[in-house]
């Protein structure tokens, strides 16, 4: 009995993590994955665990049976099976208040589900006391067996942090992950039952399961986000993704659906948003024509809003997009046109894929900030150093920066370390959203030659007007340099200080972003 033991402990710690791990994604979904929801979760599955191993080693005095553990095990697998299907219809009213900046419904929906977990985790704590107290049957050898049993209980949840990441979570989705890894503990437990009290008694508890499954053929079918014009959702490694057509416009949201990551219209090429302002960044040297455009890197390429426009307005020349999610790149191909001969689409991580990059470039175009979705690594000294090494003698790094309505520190913060790196740098708040370029070249440049690159452009008639618009845009938006703060580099950069203010104010002031 004691090797079941072992198994049983290795299955609970499985399905601790990978429910935790699974309720990131749950949450993230509505609420996003910055590090205060990731906190959140953590905190309290802590929580909830910690009351598990105390209550867990009472009951294991008072009931040191194999029935009391594997009874336990069976209502934890049953109850976190239940979680997201009970939490579906909280987190579409969530998802609808997050759409409309309804704070107080918001955050009210995130608590209820947060307190579904507790019976759960719960439960799923108490396995391991009651484990050791069973398994010990002799003092001289407990310092062994329970170091053991937290051995196999911890190698369980090793295997819990990967599987739903990558297998589970992006091949079945979240709500049948949950219900596979509760289906999985529940049969662990009966058979645990059969073993010690007979196979007559454990099948009685098999109405368990099958009540799971008509849950589930009940309320986990359809959409999970009920947003209009959606076309479709998709959950991948890294996103939840979803698709949605709104006046001939297609438009691509990620995880809590904040801000529009690309937009496809076939015979419209101007979005008013960030994207095509990244065009405008290798004018900034005098004399620069068309032509003077040889090859862009971009760093975020999403669906390739900025890669459609770029081959639009200089015809078809290199790209190169590196977007570390492969199933981001596949919604790109299927639905909002790129499948553009020019463009080499890498799905890997933009600061790897420079640095094994042998190219250089005219352009490097990075959009892969969006607060709270900041990845440190892509805002350091060194990162900058490194684009720098790939940019050509009249090269040029633009970066869409978010902002608050009420703070402009991580875009004082990534000004004061890019000029540690180029010459100059060159700022514009784009008009009627919450973003900002930010402009950097490897040769000093003034706002006088992109005025004076402009007049000359504007009076080619091959020139494509939306290069046209862009570059009025810069002129007519630019901001004032602002006074150096810190500098971010690869040994501290504290951006989730700057982030977590962002989003505090978000959540106080209930300030929405037009557009990404």
């Amino acid at each position: 009995m004691r090797r079941y033991l072992y198994i049983a402990v290795f299955s609970s710690g499985l399905v601790t993590m990978a429910a935790e791990m699974a309720a990131s994604r749950l949450l993230g979904n509505v609420f996003g994955s910055s590090n205060l929801v990731w906190a959140s979760i953590i905190g309290l599955i802590l929580i909830y665990l910690t009351a598990g191993y105390f209550l867990g080693g009472r009951l294991a005095d008072d009931r040191p049976q194999a029935k009391t553990l594997f009874s336990v095990m069976l209502w934890g697998g049953f109850t976190v099976g239940v979680v997201p299907l009970v939490s579906r219809p909280i987190l579409k009213v969530a998802a609808t208040a997050f759409d409309n900046l309804q704070m107080g419904d918001l955050v009210g929906s995130f608590v209820v589900v947060m307190v579904l977990f507790i019976i759960p985790v719960t439960l799923l704590g108490m396995v391991s006391p009651i484990a050791i107290r069973l398994a010990i049957t002799t003092p001289e050898e407990a310092g062994k067996v329970s170091g053991r049993i937290y051995a196999i209980s911890t190698m369980g949840s090793f295997i819990g942090t990967f599987l739903p990441v990558l297998l589970l979570i992006p091949l079945l989705g979240t709500t049948i992950t949950f219900i596979s890894i509760s289906v999985f503990l529940m049969l662990v437990a009966l058979i645990g039952l059969g073993i010690s009290q007979g196979w007559g008694k454990a099948l009685v508890w098999l109405w368990m399961p099958v009540l799971l499954a008509l849950f589930a053929l009940l309320w986990a079918r359809g959409t999970f986000k009920a947003t209009p014009g959606q076309v479709v959702e998709r959950e991948s490694a890294y996103n939840y993704i979803e698709v949605i057509e709104q006046d001939g416009y297609t438009m691509l949201r990620l995880n809590d659906g904040q801000g529009v990551h690309s937009m496809y219209h076939p015979e419209v090429l101007d979005y008013a948003g960030p994207w095509q302002q990244f065009l405008a960044g290798p004018f900034f040297y005098p004399d620069t024509g068309l032509e003077d455009v040889e090859r862009i890197a971009i760093i975020g390429l999403a669906a390739g809003t900025t890669a459609r426009q770029a081959t639009q307005v200089f015809g078809p020349l290199p790209i190169d997009g590196y977007e570390i999610d492969p199933e981001i790149i596949a919604v790109g191909e299927e639905y909002f046109g790129m499948d553009l001969p020019n463009l080499n689409a890498y799905a890997q991580d933009g600061r790897w894929g420079l640095f094994t990059s042998e190219e250089e470039y005219t352009l490097v175009a990075i959009d892969a900030y969006r607060p709270p979705y900041i990845p440190w690594h892509l805002t350091t000294q060194q990162f900058f150093q490194l684009v720098g090494e790939h940019l050509t003698d009249q090269g040029v790094v633009v970066i869409n920066v978010g902002r608050s309505p009420n703070s402009r520190a991580l875009i004082d913060a990534m000004v004061t370390t890019l000029q540690t790196v180029f010459p100059s740098v060159h700022v514009m708040d784009i008009p009627y959203t919450l973003n900002t370029m930010v402009y950097a070249t490897v040769q000093p440049t003034t706002i006088d030659d992109l005025l004076s690159n402009y007049v000359v452009l504007r009076g080619d008639p091959a020139v494509h007007p939306l290069l046209l618009h862009a570059i009025e845009q810069t002129i007519l938006f630019q901001q004032p340099l602002p006074e150096p703060t810190i500098v971010f580099t690869d040994d501290k950069a504290p951006v989730d200080w700057v982030i977590n203010r962002m989003v505090l104010e978000f959540m106080l002031t209930g300030e929405l972003e037009v557009l990404r």
